[in-house]
């Protein structure tokens, strides 16, 4: 039986249409899922887009669209983005699909039955973008810290979710299971939640539908609707097949959450214990990714800053975009966009390096072996050297991908490929054909080096599947006859006014 993995987006808010942080979340669970695949573990996708609360109302009514509609169409967006990209996650999870609704009342019943839900009055500071009371430590000069917005003094009896009770739970998870949320920077941020409970509490999980009524109703209390992030956590285990599916148990076993590092707190403190509420295991992997910045700003809707895939995609190809955003980020940290920088990683490691390595072996090739590759023959020291340095690249990879330090794992690729074009400037096929007896040692290099190139897109494979494919495509195998084209990556520029 193959080994389960599955991987999720965030539930990404449905008021915009994707940009740069959707975009590099959701490449990265391709390249997980990809990966994990080469490696025979059955693979799993979520993605989806939170479509309730109050943020959407506002949206909504910004468009002249009641929140239904809004909703649909911006869900449709990027259903489509990512289909056209090939980035499509396995399932993508509308929190208005029915099966997701029937599970929300589901387990809100489940819970208040257990007797983790009751009915307080609360007064407090609400921000309709965080859609949550604050506390002094999520403010700054009095303005919501993640919105730069004051929020709103409001009075009223909701639901909350008593999760302060399990606060001491969790910090021993967490201490115990080094892994369950990384990079480490991430899990020491969440102690610290943890540590100062003041600024935490339980979780009010309900409005009165007197003052909105976009969402899931409670079950218990048909007046009220769910908080919208007790709601949207949910949907990672509707995508997972919850609750009949027959692989939801091995699926959930060894769920890996991708988020940005400002819904941190949602996924490393709410929901650990709502799934304990709900007598489910907690996920296996949080794994937390740093903000995109552009001119050094934070991407933004309100800036007007948020760099389109499909734009990308149109102005230098979205394999160009996948692989800068990939090479570019260290996982974890932020990273800065901007066109000229994309030009110029591109066109120094895919263009040159390794497109001009794969150009000059299919020439030699075509020139000196009649355009067939040819059988390997015996290996010397410098083909047991090369053989050395695919093993340790190969190390390096699987080594770099388990730590989602993905940007290292590309980079290991490159060096190897400069470990190629040196290995080939060494045997110098072009001058071991002038040689006596020099064709063995023609065969041998060209032969080597082909090989080499195979494995190089095997490894690219889960970064650039369409470059690894055409790499692939071009080479053949042994005593196959090579297909020549032009460039494997056409040097980028940067568009004038761009």
């Amino acid at each position: 039986m193959k080994r389960a993995y599955t991987v999720t987006t965030p539930i990404y808010y449905a008021n915009a249409e994707p940009h740069i942080g959707h975009t590099y979340t959701t490449v990265v669970v391709d390249t997980l899922v990809r990966w994990h695949r080469q490696r025979g573990f059955e693979t799993w996708s979520v993605s989806g887009t939170d479509e309730h609360g109050e943020k959407m109302v506002e949206a909504a009514e910004a468009r002249g669209l009641d929140p239904a509609r809004f909703t649909e169409q911006i869900s449709a967006v990027h259903q489509r983005t990512w289909a056209e990209l090939g980035v499509a996650a396995s399932r993508f999870v509308r929190t208005t699909d029915p099966d997701h609704e029937k599970n929300v009342q589901g387990l809100l019943q489940r819970v208040y039955d257990a007797g983790w839900i009751e009915p307080r009055e609360y007064e407090g500071l609400y921000c309709v973008g965080c859609e949550r009371f604050l506390t002094e430590r999520d403010m700054e000069n009095g303005l919501c810290r993640d919105h730069e917005r004051a929020p709103e003094p409001r009075r009223e009896t909701n639901y909350f979710f008593l999760m302060s009770r399990e606060f001491g739970w969790l910090r021993e998870h967490i201490l115990q299971n080094p892994g369950f949320i990384r990079p480490e920077r991430y899990r020491n941020e969440a102690l610290a939640m943890l540590r100062d409970e003041s600024g935490l509490g339980d979780l009010s999980i309900s409005r009165p539908k007197a003052r909105l009524g976009w969402g899931i109703e409670l079950p218990f209390d048909r007046e009220h609707v769910c908080y919208v992030w007790f709601d949207a956590l949910i949907s990672y285990l509707t995508g997972a097949g919850f609750p009949d599916h027959p692989d939801f148990e091995a699926r959930w076993a060894n769920v890996e959450h991708l988020i940005g590092k400002d819904i941190l707190k949602p996924h490393a403190v709410f929901w650990p214990i709502m799934l304990k509420a709900m007598g489910l295991p907690p996920y296996r992997h949080l794994s937390v990714h740093g903000y995109w910045t552009v001119d050094e700003r934070k991407v933004s809707k309100s800036l007007g800053n948020m760099v389109s895939p499909l734009a990308m995609r149109e102005r230098y190809g979205f394999e160009a975009f996948r692989y800068f955003l990939l090479r570019e980020m260290s996982f974890g940290l932020d990273a800065s966009f901007s066109e000229p920088a994309l030009v110029e990683r591109v066109n120094a490691d895919l263009a040159n390096n390794l497109g001009n390595l794969l150009s000059r072996t299919l020439n030699l090739v075509e020139k000196l072996c009649g355009g067939v590759i040819p059988e390997p023959g015996e290996a010397g020291p410098p083909e047991a050297e090369l053989a050395r340095e695919a093993e340790a690249a190969e190390r390096a990879v699987d080594a770099h991908v388990e730590e989602l330090r993905l940007h290292d794992a590309v980079a290991s690729i490159l060096a190897f490929s400069g470990a190629v074009n040196r290995y080939l400037d060494g045997e110098a096929p072009w001058k071991a054909v002038k040689q006596p007896g020099g064709d063995g040692a023609v065969r041998r290099s060209l032969a080597h080096t082909s090989a080499s190139l195979r494995r190089i897109a095997g490894l690219l494979e889960p970064f650039v599947p369409e470059l690894a494919g055409e790499i692939a495509r071009r080479l053949g195998g042994p005593g196959e006859r090579i297909t020549k084209g032009g460039p494997l990556v056409a040097r980028l520029e940067v568009p004038t006014g761009g």
